[in-house]
This record gives structure tokens, C-alpha cells and sequence, in this order.
């Protein structure tokens, strides 16, 4: 299941996200070799294509819109991951661009901390595809989109 999140994508990610990666992943791609030829497209009001952030890691595209994730979305081509950008996690949950979530849950409290799942998120039905538990106790679970939300009984 980790495996898979290592596969050739192509990323989106939120400026802040970016910008640690961008430090970092040019340097050390042995690790993750996708992740340097993927596309990673830049979701930002603020940069620009002619950024030295940006023009300095191969294949990175600034997008500004909800409007240009959609055109990304409905492309050809790799899959499109989201790692950590919370905020723009929860931009794709409150307009249903969200195929399927890929979630990490660690056996610890932090007290405030970013929300996931914040006011805007649409309803949606996602169905468990896969799942482990690690040595450690984090919950790996994977979930695709299930169309609407049904109501009822919580089956055990």
C-alpha cells in the first residue's frame, strides 16, 4: 500500500507543502525517484511560473484556480496526488474534486491542529479499499469515492 504512493504521479500540492518539498526532494530523489519527474503542479495566488522555486524544480506548474485543478483533473495522463497541503485538501473536499483518500492516522493527540475535514466539506460516501495496521499503530487506510451518502444503520 506504501508502495503505491511511491509509483510515477503527478502532485498537487499547496504553496507552503511546495516550498518544503522544493528544498528538499531535488536533492534527494534516490529515495523517490517519481516524485522529481512527476508534474507537480503548485496551487498558489501568490507565485509565479518565473519563480525561482518553481523554475528550479523540473516540471513544476503554478495553477490558481479551482478552474485549472478541474482542467488538471479532467486531463490525461498520471494520477494526481496530495500530500499535506491541508488547506487545499479541503478546497478539493468542498468542491467534489476528491477520488479517493489516502489516510494516515497516528495513535496520538495534539491538541488544536489542522482540520481535515472542515465547514465546507461536501457529503460523500467513500468505501475502504485497503487497510493495515503498522507495528507502531498507525491506521494506513485506503478509500475511493462511492458516490452519495446513504443514511441508516451503522453495519459492524
Amino acid at each position: 500500500m506504501v508502495q503505491q504512493e511511491l509509483e510515477p504521479a503527478d502532485y498537487l500540492l499547496g504553496r507552503k507543502t511546495f516550498e518544503m518539498w522544493a528544498g528538499y526532494w531535488p536533492e534527494h530523489g534516490d529515495f523517490w525517484p517519481g516524485i522529481n519527474e512527476g508534474t507537480k503542479y503548485v496551487f498558489s495566488k501568490s507565485m509565479k511560473k518565473s519563480d525561482p522555486i518553481v523554475t528550479g524544480w523540473n516540471n513544476s506548474v503554478v495553477i490558481r484556480n479551482v478552474a485549472d485543478i478541474k482542467k488538471v483533473k479532467n486531463s490525461k495522463g498520471a494520477d494526481i496526488h496530495v500530500w499535506g497541503s491541508s488547506k487545499l485538501v479541503q478546497l478539493l473536499l468542498k468542491n467534489d474534486l476528491v477520488d479517493e483518500l489516502r489516510l494516515k492516522i497516528h495513535p496520538l493527540t495534539l491538541g488544536k491542529g489542522k482540520k481535515l475535514f472542515d465547514n465546507g466539506t461536501i457529503p460523500a460516501a467513500f468505501t475502504l479499499t485497503e487497510s493495515i495496521v503498522t507495528p507502531g499503530g498507525v491506521i494506513i487506510a485506503s478509500y475511493k469515492r462511492a458516490g452519495k451518502v446513504k443514511t441508516g444503520t451503522i453495519e459492524v
